[in-house]
């Protein structure tokens, strides 16, 4: 059975989320998706298995991991050039993310069938949906297994001024919470979120100097999946006021000087008491221009 073709009557690959750790955390589309695709590709058929069969869902299962892709993925093009729908699944979460997927959706898009995303749950979104955090941010995965590797790793991202999002294990957790603290600095502000949707779900936020302590005082929160997010580079001293006088100037045409200087304070972090002398003078510059026209 088939959910639908294109034009010319090809398949479909259906790239499907399913849950990070609670089995209600599907969509009513990715089910009826999983119901009706010719073949569900999965990472592991026996977690996928134990998905479908919770929501009442038989269906042929074929298996889509990082040692077989390319054999998989050769098998999906013929699926597809066959008339018949096909479905990716991973372990948890969202394919082809941190997980096998990718170079299948390019080979079948590259090929001219539709690849379509039935979305849904992502540990990292859901990591950043409770880490308190605003704006862009960059999506790491897991960092190198050896030491030196994370280090060299790490010190790439240690200027950008956004947040950091990463997978651990959590045989790596201490020495990774180590190095992050070496490198980008213990004073930034790190979220850790562990066993997200899961019974023991913790989310705990503190400087990265602090990690290793608050993970060693419970074993038990060295277990499980670990989301690690962590602030991104302070501005280089001075940056913040400069940015903050570029931003008043702009504001300070459009409104009074109070109200300039509390936005671009707030929006840059810089000095309201020094944004409000700069206020001050570019009035008064302003002012002294007008008189003597």
């Amino acid at each position: 059975m088939s959910r639908g073709h294109d034009a010319a009557g090809r398949g479909r690959l259906y790239v499907v989320a399913t849950p990070i750790g609670n089995l209600a955390d599907i969509t009513l589309r990715a089910l009826d998706t999983l119901r009706t695709v010719d073949t569900v590709f999965a990472e592991d058929t026996r977690d996928a298995r134990r998905l479908l069969a919770h929501h009442g869902i038989t269906a042929k299962l074929a298996s889509l991991h990082a040692h077989n892709e390319p054999d998989a993925a050769r098998a999906i093009l013929r699926l597809l050039g066959a008339g018949r729908d096909a479905a990716l699944v991973t372990d948890a979460g969202t394919p082809a993310i941190s997980d096998p997927g990718a170079l299948a959706v390019r080979e079948a898009r590259a090929a001219g069938f539709a690849v379509v995303p039935i979305p849904g749950a992502s540990a990292a979104i859901a990591a950043l949906s409770v880490a308190g955090v605003q704006g862009p941010f960059a999506f790491v995965g897991f960092l190198p297994a050896k030491a030196a590797a994370r280090r060299r790793e790490l010190e790439s991202w240690r200027t950008f001024p956004h947040t950091l999002v990463f997978y651990e294990a959590p045989h790596r957790m201490l020495e990774c919470v180590d190095d992050l603290a070496t490198v980008l600095r213990g004073e930034r502000t790190v979220v850790v979120a562990r066993e997200l949707t899961k019974a023991f779900e913790t989310v705990h936020a503190c400087p990265l100097a602090a990690a290793r302590a608050w993970l060693e005082e419970d074993p038990n929160r060295l277990r499980g999946e670990f989301v690690v997010v962590v602030s991104g580079a302070p501005a280089p001293a001075g940056e913040e006021t400069a940015e903050g006088e570029r931003m008043l100037v702009s504001l300070l045409q459009e409104l009074p000087v109070s109200a300039a200087v509390r936005l671009a304070a707030e929006i840059t972090g810089a000095p309201r008491k020094r944004l409000y002398e700069k206020a001050l003078r570019l009035k008064e510059r302003s002012s002294g221009t007008k008189r003597k026209k």
